[in-house]
C-alpha cells in the first residue's frame, strides 16, 4: 500500500508544478521593467548622428498631403466632367423635345 502514495505525491508535484511554471513567467514579465530601445546594451548613438523624429514626421505628412491635394483634384475634375455630360444631356433632350413639338 505504500507503493502508490509516492506515485500519487509526484503525480501531484508534477501538475502542480505545471500549473505554477506559467503563473511564475507572467509574475516575471510583470514585475521586470521592459528594455527600451536607448537602453539596450551599449548602442548610445549621439543625438547629432540620430535621424529627426520630427523632421520625418513633417516630409511624411507633406507627401500625404500633396497626395490629398492630387486626390483632391482628380475628384473636382471627375466632378466637372459628370456636370457636364449632364448638362450636356438635358441640352440634348430639351432641343430632341423641342424639335418633335
Amino acid at each position: 500500500r505504500e507503493a502508490p502514495t509516492p506515485k500519487m505525491l509526484a503525480a501531484c508535484l508534477l501538475r502542480r508544478a505545471i500549473l505554477t511554471a506559467p503563473f511564475i513567467f507572467v509574475v516575471a514579465l510583470l514585475v521586470t521593467e521592459p528594455v527600451r530601445a536607448d537602453q539596450e546594451a551599449g548602442t548610445a548613438i549621439p543625438a547629432e548622428s540620430r535621424p529627426c523624429v520630427d523632421c520625418h514626421a513633417f516630409e511624411f505628412m507633406q507627401r500625404a498631403l500633396q497626395d490629398l491635394k492630387k486626390t483632391a483634384y482628380n475628384l473636382d475634375t471627375r466632378t466637372e466632367t459628370l456636370l457636364l455630360q449632364v448638362e450636356k444631356r438635358n441640352l440634348c433632350d430639351c432641343v430632341a423635345a423641342n424639335l418633335l413639338n
